[in-house]
């Protein structure tokens, strides 16, 4: 199922998109009210809403996807964004050159003012920043509420992807010192159109990524290219951390980042920026004019 939020006569709401339409779920009887709180609910939410598309779904209003404003599939999340950095080798050697290809897996997050949705605008923060930058990345969703989960488990604990931009001031990160301040401006996370389950992606660790700036090619690669896999990305968080449900992990960007050309290609007011990941969807955003 792809599960969707957005906006509809001015009132949050979220559904699922069948057939090129929007099912709207918050108004079904014993259904949750929000998309965050079904992923809480587990596996028991995923069977009800199968039953009701399968059931009634005559008897649900649906939008057309011109009918209503995007919202990121999880509008409010509740805790930072969790990134991994440089876990493609090519993304790591135009960042730095081979010593920077990493041993052991680099995290870092992104505030939650940063979530936005698909074909909302991104600021371009001009006053603060000259050096803004796309990086596409498939991300995780987490399913249910764990800690110290083994490799051999991890999977279990995945709700569905989706995609993301992690998009991020270089200049700023360069400067601090760090990555939190370039990383956290508002709406530097744009995510969506959908949450995809996990068991309409055959394998996470096989699919087409392809980053787009004005309709040109700037990034494409397949999530094969990943250092560390999702399972070992969920084993390491977990070893003192509890994950819970709705937790969001981007596992990183190929080759391709504006920064990584010569000289280098960073956004600008007006661009359009479109990531594509196969069986996933395409995540678009212009930038503020």
């Amino acid at each position: 199922m792809k599960f969707v939020s957005y906006k509809v006569g001015g009132k949050e709401t979220y559904g699922v998109e069948k057939d090129g339409r929007l099912f709207d779920l918050a108004g079904v009887h014993d259904l949750p009210q929000d998309l965050l709180r079904g992923i809480e609910v587990g596996g028991d939410f995923l069977k009800s809403v199968e039953s009701v598309l399968k059931n009634k779904v005559c008897e649900i209003r649906s939008f057309t996807e011109d009918e209503v404003k995007w919202l990121s599939p999880i509008p409010k999340v509740k805790r930072n964004i969790m990134c991994v950095g440089k876990n493609y080798r090519d993304h790591a050697i135009e960042m730095g050159g081979e010593q920077d290809i990493p041993t052991d897996i680099m995290i870092f997050t992104k505030a939650t003012n940063t979530i936005i949705g698909h074909e909302e605008t991104v600021f371009h923060h001009e006053d603060i920043t000259e050096e803004l930058d796309y990086e596409g990345e498939l991300a995780v969703i987490i399913g249910k509420k764990g800690r110290r989960i083994s490799p051999e488990e991890a999977m279990e604990y995945v709700f569905g992807y989706s995609i993301l931009n992690d998009i991020t001031a270089r200049d700023l990160q360069k400067k601090h010192g760090q990555f939190f301040i370039g990383k956290s401006l508002d709406t530097t996370c744009p995510m969506g159109p959908y949450i995809v389950t996990k068991d309409e992606v055959e394998d996470p660790h096989n699919l087409s990524i392809t980053t787009k700036v004005n309709g040109e090619i700037r990034q494409s690669s397949n999530t094969d290219q990943m250092i560390f896999s999702i399972p070992t990305i969920i084993s390491i968080l977990s070893k003192g951390m509890t994950l819970e449900p709705g937790d969001i992990i981007a596992t990183g960007t190929p080759s391709g980042v504006g920064k990584g050309y010569k000289p280098p290609r960073f956004l600008r007011k007006g661009d359009k920026v479109e990531i594509e990941i196969e069986g996933v969807g395409i995540l678009t955003n212009p930038l503020q004019a």
